[in-house]
């Protein structure tokens, strides 16, 4: 393993220094430490079976990016760089990508792919970039309660790039989105709960649920082999990360290895139950299906009105990276000419049609979807004690949530009264108006 010894060069002035709990650490750590960062370090036998899948392809020209020198407020101390279309139309998405460990912006742009599909269907891509003085591998800092809080560091920095992009480039702040590997995937899962008002959907590679790390030991365990919650406990450190906040939640793709040794599989599983459980659904798919020559697996999670509110994309025989699929076709993308970047899928294809930039955002269901009720809605008028009682809402952390919805219905207790319209059967929200 190449980073034995973290170094921390001097921060930039005016700044704190940063990774306070990496300088306490003892020696016999700081194996872990890299891991517990989120380095995106495959192990050898797995670089040796992605070269074996596919040689390194022959040297490509970088991705043309443009730096952003001054975005705003920047407490995080990040760079931002965007690919701009040649024709980027007015009112443009955005996505906002971030690297994993040791990667820098033009690594990710030049491997992942999404500037191709950035080309095709005519959105912006804004590449967020860390430093060694935030973090000695170069790692988003996702286990640092400094950078994962609204308002502060590092997250702050991102918000603040995607108003920027509205700002600078004229993209609409209603579809923007936010995707990332390894410890990027792991701080997009920070973006989502941090800022779920500005993020309409995120797709979460080989990261890890919000609030598991909160210090280096913690994000330790959280990578492998991973933190056991119930969904209601998941969803509730999203909650938390902006209180009062009722929806709509940003929707949620997830993509993982199955042989992924540094970050473990069952993450996936539990950044479902996380998201699920926020959706208000259950865990359970509402339909199933394969992707791709390589069978990639995906579970799709369905809200009321048929979108799909969460999946997950589990990629068979790949560790630790982002899938890609080199090539020309309308299905590939991607390089594999550095470490990370497997091929196998083009994940950054399917991430963009789940994102809804390329026309659509789920493939055509396996089996027949089922018609809404015809029937007209029914509404309830009662305390949050009684919604509970009568399965019309949850109730998690002192506070009652409608079913289906999520929506935040206040104080669990019988003094709160709130109106709940149910459409379709089973998917209850807080009534505006169009009840009696």
């Amino acid at each position: 393993m190449p980073y034995v010894t973290p170094s921390h060069p001097a921060p930039s002035p005016g700044r704190p220094r940063r990774g306070g709990r990496w300088s306490r650490a003892v020696s016999t750590l700081a194996a872990a430490i890299t891991l517990a960062t989120g380095a995106a370090l495959v192990p050898p036998a797995a670089e040796a079976q992605a070269a074996t899948v596919a040689p390194a392809a022959a040297p490509r020209a970088a991705a043309a990016l443009e730096r952003v020198a001054d975005f705003g407020a920047n407490p995080g101390a990040l760079t931002m760089y965007v690919h701009r279309p040649a024709a980027l139309p007015a009112g443009a998405p955005v996505v906002v990508a971030l690297h994993g460990c040791t990667q820098s912006a033009q690594v990710y742009a030049d491997n992942s792919g999404l500037n191709t599909f950035a080309d095709r269907h005519g959105f912006l891509v804004v590449y967020a970039e860390t430093t060694t003085a935030n973090n000695a591998n170069k790692c988003f800092n996702w286990f640092q309660t400094g950078d994962t809080r609204r308002g502060q560091g590092e997250a702050a920095s991102i918000r603040q790039m995607a108003a920027h992009a509205t700002t600078a480039y004229g993209t609409d702040p209603a579809k923007a989105h936010v995707t990332g590997l390894s410890a990027g995937g792991a701080m997009t899962s920070v973006m989502l709960a941090a800022y779920p008002e500005v993020f309409a959907a995120g797709a979460v590679v080989a990261g890890i649920p919000y609030g598991c790390g909160v210090d280096v030991v913690s994000a330790f365990s959280c990578m492998s082999p991973g933190a056991d919650r119930t969904p209601a406990a998941w969803a509730q450190a999203v909650r938390d990360a902006h209180p009062g906040f009722a929806g709509p939640w940003p929707r949620v793709a997830i993509w993982h290895g199955d042989n992924d040794a540094t970050v473990a599989p069952r993450n996936a599983d539990e950044l479902r139950d996380q998201w699920t459980a926020v959706h208000g659904l259950g865990q359970t798919p509402s339909r199933t299906s394969t992707l791709g020559p390589n069978n990639t697996r995906r579970s799709e999670y369905v809200a009321a009105g048929g979108r799909t509110a969460v999946e997950v994309n589990k990629v068979p025989g790949i560790g630790h990276g982002t899938p890609v699929a080199p090539g020309s076709g309308p299905e590939q993308c991607g390089a594999t000419g550095t470490q990370h970047f497997i091929a196998s899928i083009c994940s950054s294809y399917w991430i963009t049609r789940f994102f809804g930039l390329a026309g659509t955002t789920t493939e055509p269901p396996t089996e027949p979807p089922v018609d809404p009720p015809t029937e007209p809605a029914a509404c309830w008028t009662a305390s949050n004690y009684e919604h509970v009682r009568a399965g019309r809402a949850t109730t998690t952390g002192g506070y009652a949530y409608a079913k289906g919805s999520g929506q935040n219905l206040g104080l669990y207790n019988t003094f709160v009264t709130r109106t709940l319209k149910e459409s379709p059967a089973g998917h209850y929200t807080i009534a505006t108006g169009s009840c009696p």
